[in-house]
């Protein structure tokens, strides 16, 4: 893989996980209540926002980097976004990982790291 696929591959992870983690935190704030008040209360806290923006940035990093490697091996080597969104889920809002869970991180990296290879 050329610098700029792999500039954009991990900018991708980057946006990826920054926009879930971000999600996350505006929907776990336990003062935003219940049914369209929670809805209300997200949308004027920063944290909905910042998602929506890492997934538009995202889109576009993407794209770009879709239009620089086959469909296949781009496909697999976005997996690794869910390793990082779990790991990130772990250390920022204590989520826990069992055994079967450290487990599928680990194949699924393994399976990155062999695509990765590859190209």
């Amino acid at each position: 893989m050329n610098g700029l696929v792999v500039a954009l591959w991990i900018a991708n992870v980057v946006l990826d996980t920054g926009g879930q983690l971000a999600f996350k935190a505006a929907a776990s704030d336990e003062r935003a209540g219940d049914g369209l008040a929670r809805w209300k209360y997200m949308l004027a806290r920063p944290w909905i926002w910042t998602g929506i923006g890492c997934y538009v940035a995202e889109f576009l990093v993407w794209i770009a980097f879709l239009s620089l490697v086959p469909l296949s091996e781009g496909v697999l080597l976005g997996s690794i976004n869910i390793v990082a969104i779990m790991v990130a889920g772990r250390f920022l809002f204590n989520e826990k990982l069992s055994p079967l869970r450290v487990t599928g991180i680990l194949l699924v990296a393994a399976g990155v790291a062999i695509v990765g290879v590859g190209t």
